[in-house]
C-alpha cells in the first residue's frame, strides 16, 4: 500500500530542456505533484524533489541535459532526483549512474511519475525502463494542457512519430504517432477558458499527423477548437509542410481566433539533401505553403527549422539551400548544427562536415534570420496591434506578443497582466529584439 502523505509539504524544483511539448508535460507533472501537497520551491530554496525533463534531439542537447542533472544534484543536496523525457528514454542506464539520481523514466512511464515517485521513496524496487518497442509507449497517450509560469496554456494534442527521419531519434524515444479525441482537446480548452485562459498553442511531435489512432484529422481540431467559445487566441506550433493542408491554411485566413502564426520545418533548402532526409516533401511543394500563407494572410509570421551541415550536404548543395531559403518571405530561423544519433540512417550517408564547417554554415543562416527577422519587425513600425500583455516582476518592463508574433516591450503595469491590449507599435528597444509599444487606450 503505498502511502501518499509522504509528499505532503514537500518542495519541488524542475527543469526542463527541449521543445513546447516538453514544458506541458513538465507543467503537467508539476500540477499532479500538486495535488498531493507539493509545492514549487521558490527561488533559493532547497527542494526536496527534483524533477528533469530532458530533451535528446542533439549531441549539445545530450550535453546540456547531463549538465541540467548534475547542476540540479549540487544545488538541492539530499532532494529525490528524477530523470524523464526523451534523453532518458534513450539512456536510461548512463543518466541512473549519475550520483544523486534516484529514478529514472522513460516516454511510456511519463504518466506514472507522480506514484512512481511515491513508491521509490518508501523503497519499492521495480525494473528501468524498457525500450519502447517493449513497451506501451508506442501507444499509450499522455494528456497536457498546462502553463505553468507562462500566460499562454500549451495543449498536447499528439505524440510520438512515424516518419524516421534518417538524422532523428525521436520515434525511438517517444514512439509511434497516437493522439486523444477531438473531444477530449475541446473538453481542455474550455477547462481554460474557464481558468481565464486567452491563448493556447497547439502542440505534439508531429502535430498534422493527428487523428491517425482517432480516425479524425488534425483539419477536423482546428474547426472543433475554433468553436470554443472564451478562448481568444489558438497559435499553430511546428507543422509539418506535407500535412500543412491548403484547407487549413484558408481556414486560418479567415479564422478570428487562429493567430497568423505559423511554423514549418524546411531542414534543408536542397531537394537533393531532403531525399537523403527521407523527408516527405520537396522545395516546391514548401515554397508553395510559404506563398500561398503570404498570399492569404500578408501580415503572417513564418518561423522555419533548417538543420545544416548534415551528412550529405556538400558545399553546392548548401549554397542551394541558402539561396532558396533566401528567397522565401519568411520571419525567422531556428537553425541547427546536424549531431550524428546512434542508431540513424543516416550514418550510412558517406558525405561528413567537419564541426568548423557546421559551425560557419549556421552562423551565415543565423545571420540571414536575424535579417529577416528585422526586416519583419521593422515592416510594422507605426501600426497598431492586439497584444496579449505576461506577467513581469515590477522592476521589469512588461512585454508581450501581437497576433502575428511580434515581441513588444511596454512599462510595467499589473492591470496589464493576461490582458489583450490595443497597441501602437514603435522602434526597437535597446536591445533590438522587440518593438516599444504605446498603449492606445491607458487601463
Amino acid at each position: 500500500m503505498i502511502d501518499s502523505s509522504i509528499l505532503q509539504d514537500k518542495k519541488a524544483a524542475y527543469f526542463t530542456l527541449g521543445c513546447k511539448l516538453n514544458f506541458a508535460e513538465t507543467s503537467t507533472i508539476g500540477q499532479q505533484l500538486k495535488q498531493f501537497g507539493v509545492r514549487t520551491a521558490r527561488k533559493g530554496e532547497v527542494a526536496d524533489i527534483c524533477v528533469v525533463n530532458t530533451c535528446s534531439v542533439t549531441e549539445v542537447a545530450d550535453h546540456k541535459c547531463r549538465q541540467a542533472i548534475h547542476k540540479m544534484v549540487k544545488a538541492h543536496p539530499g532532494a529525490f532526483v528524477v530523470v524523464t523525457g526523451c534523453y532518458a528514454q534513450l539512456q536510461p542506464q548512463l543518466l541512473a549512474d549519475i550520483p544523486g539520481v534516484d529514478l529514472v523514466l522513460g516516454s511510456e512511464q511519463k504518466q506514472q511519475v507522480v506514484p512512481r515517485i511515491m513508491e521509490k521513496m518508501q523503497g519499492k524496487k521495480f525494473p528501468q525502463s524498457p525500450p519502447l518497442s517493449e513497451g506501451d509507449g508506442g501507444r499509450l497517450f499522455f494528456p497536457s494542457c498546462s502553463h505553468g509560469d507562462r500566460t499562454r496554456y500549451f495543449l498536447k494534442v499528439q505524440d510520438g512519430c512515424n516518419y524516421f527521419c534518417t538524422y532523428c531519434t525521436i520515434p525511438m524515444a517517444r514512439g509511434r504517432s497516437r493522439n486523444g479525441s477531438i473531444e477530449s482537446m475541446v473538453a481542455q480548452a474550455r477547462g481554460v477558458a474557464a481558468e481565464g485562459g486567452k491563448e493556447i498553442v497547439i502542440t505534439g511531435v508531429n502535430i498534422g499527423d493527428f487523428g491517425r489512432t482517432t480516425k479524425e484529422t488534425f483539419f477536423d481540431l482546428v474547426k472543433a477548437l475554433d468553436a470554443v467559445e472564451g478562448i481568444e487566441r489558438y497559435r499553430i506550433s511546428s507543422i509539418e509542410p506535407n500535412l500543412l493542408t491548403d484547407d487549413i491554411i484558408d481556414f486560418v485566413a479567415q479564422s478570428r481566433r487562429f493567430m497568423p502564426h505559423f511554423h514549418i520545418p524546411l531542414q534543408s533548402g536542397c531537394d537533393e539533401v531532403l531525399k537523403l532526409m527521407h523527408r516527405r516533401y520537396d522545395t516546391a511543394l514548401f515554397a508553395h505553403k510559404i506563398l500561398r500563407i503570404k498570399q492569404l494572410i500578408p501580415d503572417a509570421f513564418i518561423g522555419v527549422d533548417v538543420i545544416v551541415g548534415t551528412r550529405g550536404e556538400t558545399p553546392e548543395f548548401f549554397e542551394q539551400a541558402y539561396n532558396f531559403i533566401d528567397s522565401l518571405p519568411v520571419s525567422q530561423l531556428h537553425v541547427f548544427s546536424y549531431s550524428e544519433r546512434p542508431g540513424t540512417k543516416a550514418l550510412e550517408i558517406p558525405y561528413v562536415n567537419s564541426p568548423e564547417v557546421k559551425h560557419e554554415r549556421s552562423q551565415r543562416l543565423l545571420e540571414l534570420s536575424e535579417r529577416k527577422t528585422h526586416d519583419f519587425y521593422a515592416s510594422f513600425v507605426g501600426s497598431e496591434r492586439p497584444v496579449l500583455m505576461e506577467h513581469a516582476p515590477a522592476s521589469r518592463p512588461m512585454h508581450g506578443f501581437t497576433d502575428n508574433y511580434i515581441r513588444v516591450e511596454l512599462p510595467n503595469h499589473p492591470l496589464l497582466d493576461n490582458t489583450i491590449q490595443r497597441v501602437r507599435l514603435g522602434s526597437f528597444n535597446t536591445k533590438g529584439d522587440a518593438l516599444v509599444g504605446e498603449l492606445i487606450t491607458e487601463p
